[in-house]
């Protein structure tokens, strides 16, 4: 029985049985993604004293400046995994294409692969505001024992094995599931040890929060501005309380302790939206949805939406269910 102070690595062991395949492999890859959360957490926090803060001189598939420490994590997670000899590939929200593994070995058995935004947020860092890691977790679809391919990466959000994320903050917290409920470690610094601090974490079924760039708003769909309108009146329990971090990470967090509901919407200088569906938002759709929780692009269930390209963007909202349903109201009737 799961409790409170029971480490991570004991919880994994306990729960195997409950995964719907059981040779241990996805035990193991959950394990090798905690111990690179561990020392991407390390260089995190210390950051500021040593030169890995700032711009690494380069730009990423998106078109963004790589930070030193988008870089530093992208390597830390993908030598982590690869050494391990648990995964068949990995995609990077940081590489341009994925990375088979151990292509050319006849014999490895890996079914799974990862993709993964190393280090959300980073362009925050160096001003000492959270960030964080995202990662999803599939089955291939592909034959074992082949290289992967496309395939294996571009599947909807509804074939998730697993999703987490990593929340480098004021303590770090390890957050994921499995598809049965969604549970919070939290990192002992003093021993390097996670411990289940927060177990079947939920939604609130409503809340007072609400998440948006409002920097944006000209450049907003109606329906968006309509429900930010609906969100600042004052009627009932509102007008609701405005909080944006700008690290998806954070205010997903935040939320879903909380209550609240997070918005990041096409606009006229994103026609496509911001968030990445593969990386960012088909893993935090699953945790939401795990937790009593929506996630939507404005009309579609995203974990429904049939990915076409390894780097695709959406629309997101996502958060408390009643907060979402209401949003997706305004956007239907704008």
């Amino acid at each position: 029985m799961s409790h409170r102070n029971q480490t991570l690595g004991e919880f994994i062991i306990e729960n195997q049985s409950s995964f719907k395949y059981t040779s241990g492999e996805l035990s193991r890859l959950i394990n090798s993604i905690r111990l690179a959360a561990k020392v991407v957490n390390y260089e995190v926090n210390k950051a500021g004293l040593v030169d890995i803060i700032g711009n690494a001189g380069d730009t990423n598939i998106q078109g963004e400046d790589q930070q030193k420490l988008d870089v530093y994590a992208n390597d830390t997670f993908i030598k982590t995994m690869t050494k391990r000899n648990i995964v068949c590939g990995i995609a990077s929200e940081e590489e341009d294409d994925f990375i088979a593994i151990n292509s050319q070995d006849e014999n490895h058995q890996n079914k799974y692969v990862v993709l993964i935004d190393p280090l959300d947020g980073s362009s925050n860092i160096d001003v000492n505001v959270s960030v964080g890691t995202i990662f999803s977790i599939y089955r291939r679809v592909t034959p074992v024992g082949t290289p992967v391919t496309i395939a294996d990466f571009l599947q909807k959000g509804n074939k998730q094995v697993a999703a987490g994320y990593v929340v480098y903050g004021t303590s770090t917290m390890l957050v994921y599931t499995t598809g049965h409920g969604v549970n919070g470690f939290t990192l002992n610094p003093a021993i390097g040890t996670f411990y289940l601090s927060h177990p079947d974490m939920q939604f609130p079924e409503n809340g007072n929060i609400y998440s948006v760039n409002e920097g944006n708003y000209s450049h907003f769909p109606k329906g968006i501005k309509d429900y930010i309108k609906y969100c600042q009146m004052e009627e009932g329990d509102r007008p609701y309380t405005s909080r944006y971090i700008g690290s998806l990470v954070s205010d997903f967090h935040r939320n879903m302790i909380k209550g609240g509901i997070y918005m990041y919407p096409k606009s006229s200088m994103a026609a496509k939206g911001k968030l990445r569906l593969l990386y960012e938002c088909n893993p935090m759709a699953f945790i939401a949805e795990q937790a009593n929780g929506k996630a939507s692009d404005g009309f579609t269930r995203i974990m429904d939406i049939e990915p076409t390209e390894l780097h695709e963007r959406v629309p997101f909202i996502c958060g408390s269910k009643s907060m979402v349903q209401k949003a997706e109201e305004f956007m239907r009737n704008a």
